[in-house]
């Protein structure tokens, strides 16, 4: 160990460098009211998955994660029976050509995850706390996932419920390097649906802005391999609303200096 400007640093020797671990977080803010997207695991229901989209710079060890949605009002922690995170990369990375099923792939996440992490096969260890016994948003989208030319619904109206706040571990880390992601969150209640809450877009304080950042996609799987934009593609209109999921990540970043510690 050694100790820099107060801090301790965790050191790993490598030929011609050294590593120098360095805490991560990223967050999209603070739900707005505004979207409540279902996100679901298999099961006895169609699976839903909502995507929102985060970049690293460098090697990163993704160690948790938590994201904020609705469960039916008054349902408790108990009635939640799984959750997962998956990663996606950005479409045509892991995907196949284009179908045509939807009005653009631009942008969206790739065909198949990246990596994931479940609650089922215990990759994934999980708590739930309640902000709000009763928050309400503006739209939802639940059913209306559709390929074209039926996926503009304008969205299924507004829903209210418990809000609360998933918080995720990941007991072997999730490893990245470099580059441009979506994070996909699902998690299953036996108390009824589940939806993820939308965060500005912008992304405003306490949420941290980055420039390339992407509205918020989602898919059944009825739709799979494909995606549909939240925003643009589902609730449309003259001026198509677009939205971020309220979501965070922490871990480490491993930043590699060809010796000692650099400028």
């Amino acid at each position: 160990m050694k100790l820099q400007d107060g801090i301790f640093f965790a050191l790993l020797a490598l030929p011609g460098g050294v590593t120098q671990a360095a805490a991560f977080y990223f967050s999209t803010g603070n739900p707005d009211g505004q979207m409540a997207a279902a996100s679901r695991a298999p099961g006895a229901l169609v699976e839903i998955e909502a995507a929102d989209d985060f970049v690293l710079t460098t090697d990163t060890d993704i160690q948790s994660a938590t994201f904020t949605g609705l469960l039916p009002s008054g349902a408790p922690a108990s009635s939640i029976t799984q959750v997962a995170v998956e990663i996606y990369r950005v479409f045509p990375q892991d995907s196949g050509p284009a179908s045509g099923a939807v009005p653009t792939r631009t942008n969206s996440p790739s065909d198949v995850a990246y990596t994931a992490r479940d609650s089922a096969d215990n990759s994934l260890n999980f708590s739930f706390s309640v902000l709000n016994a009763n928050f309400s948003a503006s739209n939802s989208v639940l059913n209306g996932i559709n390929p074209i030319p039926n996926q503009r619904t304008a969205g299924e109206g507004g829903v209210s419920g418990e809000e609360g706040v998933a918080s995720v571990t990941f007991p072997t880390p999730i490893v990245l390097p470099p580059g441009h992601y979506f994070f996909v969150a699902q998690l299953n209640s036996s108390s009824g649906n589940f939806y993820w809450l939308s965060a500005p877009k912008p992304i405003v304080a306490p949420g941290a802005p980055f420039a390339s950042d992407l509205q918020a996609w989602i898919r059944n799987a009825n739709l799979d391999p494909d995606w549909l934009r939240i925003g643009t593609d589902i609730v449309g209109g003259a001026s198509p609303p677009q939205f971020n999921l309220a979501f965070s990540i922490s871990g480490n970043e491993d930043h590699i200096f060809a010796s000692g510690f650099g400028g």
